[in-house]
């Protein structure tokens, strides 16, 4: 039996651990390994990639400045999640605000520290989106339209620090860049929906309560509709391998999505929707593999 003092430890741990949302950083990981073996540096051998000491610190720096940004959103939003998520909140309240922002700054400082191994190019750019996520964070989450975009772009940036080290320009990757951009998008605007009332307690002023929920709807019909553009270039552009699995199954569930969300009114209505597309974008994570399943053998 765990004594008293190990179960308040753990729960402090299980408390930091739903602030930083371990899980979505372990996603973003494997994503960005995954983006790595099979997109951007699919003529190099494999062993390179897994072994490549500089990939692995960006990777780290990635994650660090994640959870990081994770933290300062929640610092942020403590009061509208007493709203929009109750019980995740109250466990989230069981680290004090002041032990949050230290780990802030720890984990801020350690995603510099290990993109100056990398290069001084690492370290502007990890400077950059630690402030862009602070910024975000305090200000611009607040506005309609330019908060969504901005946590779509920042969402997808980890990527870009990949994209940037392999220096890797072919047309493919943008095309499978503006899909999960618009899928992000389409999640941010679905979140605005879920949590409309909690924005308006707090005086958030996104695009639902600016705009209503009509409006929401017809701009999530429209991201949908475009997200067929990258989707078809894709299938019958270029070479995706077995992918095309996932990008069928993609627009099926998009289907289904516009179908629900055109009868959806309540909370738990658009809670669904949101883990349509969550499990659409973590469905697009793992598919990559599909690329090329014999990839791995022939690069070992």
């Amino acid at each position: 039996m765990l004594s008293r003092k190990q179960k308040h430890i753990l729960l402090k741990f299980f408390s930091m651990f739903s602030v930083v949302r371990g899980y979505n950083i372990l996603i973003i990981t494997i994503a960005q390994y995954l983006t790595a073996v099979y997109i951007l540096a699919y003529d190099l051998p494999l062993r390179a990639v897994l072994l490549d000491l500089n990939l692995f610190l960006l990777v780290l720096a990635s994650a660090a400045t994640i959870a990081g940004g994770y933290i300062i959103n929640n610092f942020y939003d403590s009061e509208k999640d007493l709203i929009n998520r109750p019980i995740k909140s109250r466990l989230d309240r069981l680290v004090s605000q002041n032990t949050k922002l230290s780990f802030y700054f720890v984990l801020n400082f350690i995603a510099v520290i290990l993109a100056s191994y990398v290069s001084f190019r690492a370290v502007v750019f990890f400077s950059i989106y630690i402030f862009g996520i602070w910024f975000y964070s305090h200000k611009l989450k607040r506005l309609p339209f330019i908060g969504n975009l901005t946590s779509a772009i920042l969402t997808i940036t980890p990527f870009f620090a990949i994209f940037m080290y392999y220096k890797n320009f072919e047309t493919v990757i943008f095309v499978h860049a503006i899909f999960l951009f618009l899928m992000i998008s389409m999640r941010e605007l679905t979140k605005d929906l879920e949590n409309i009332r909690g924005d308006i307690a707090q005086g958030y002023v996104t695009i639902p309560v600016a705009y209503g929920e009509r409006t929401s709807k017809i701009m999530l019909t429209a991201l949908a509709v475009l997200t067929l553009v990258p989707a078809y270039l894709l299938l019958f552009n270029f070479e995706i391998g077995h992918m095309y699995f996932f990008f069928y199954l993609s627009l099926f569930l998009l289907a289904v999505f516009l179908f629900l969300l055109w009868m959806s009114k309540t909370k738990i209505h658009y809670l669904i929707l949101h883990n349509i597309l969550k499990f659409i974008i973590l469905a697009g994570v793992f598919s990559i593999l599909l690329i090329d399943v014999s990839v791995i053998l022939n690069r070992i």
